[in-house]
């Protein structure tokens, strides 16, 4: 029923009608909002980044097709333009660092049950920028290697050693908690 709505939705929005652009607005804002925070971590960057992202997203409307859904297809233009402003902040995703180290592929994700959710996305925020965000795209978003090596721009050994990194960082970082845990 919900896809049935979202579908008579998307079809006013591409006929240019203005209260179905508000009610699908209504309808993805406080998601949009909430990644691009998870990205930016600042409100207002936030939300011009989320709104810059609907504006894109009614303006290109037309290109939307419905093999994924509507909040899939808004989400990676809210992610998009986030990735924008980082990029403007002069955030560098140097393929340079890694060019002489050996990967080992690890996709063990599994924290200790003791280790909340939110412990890990405060852990998550604690990161370099650059991990941070390979590591948001790979564990939160799921975007593999080679999507996130697109949305980035580099390649895609450099988005396996960054989330490499993060992930051992977040070990490190989640170490403690696991051990209060444990007493």
């Amino acid at each position: 029923m919900q896809n049935q709505i979202d579908s008579l939705l998307i079809q006013a929005c591409k006929k240019g009608n203005q209260v179905a652009q508000m009610q699908v607005y209504d309808n993805y804002c406080k998601a949009m909002f909430t990644i691009a925070y998870r990205y930016l971590n600042d409100e207002e960057s936030a939300k011009d980044a989320m709104q810059e992202g609907f504006l894109k997203a009614f303006t290109n409307i037309e290109s939307y097709k419905p093999n994924a859904t509507f909040g899939a297809w808004l989400k990676r233009i809210v992610i998009n333009q986030c990735l924008d402003v980082l990029k403007k902040q002069k955030l560098k995703f140097s393929d340079a660092e890694v060019e002489d180290l050996e990967l080992i592929e690890d996709n063990n994700w599994n924290f200790e049950t003791s280790i909340t959710k939110t412990d890990i996305l405060k852990a998550i925020d604690q990161l370099q920028a650059k991990h941070k965000i390979v590591v948001q795209l790979y564990l939160i978003e799921g975007y593999d290697h080679i999507e996130i090596s697109e949305i980035l721009n580099i390649p895609i050994k450099t988005s396996r050693t960054h989330l490499s990194r993060g992930k051992a960082t977040l070990r490190d970082l989640l170490k403690p908690k696991y051990n209060e845990a444990r007493y």
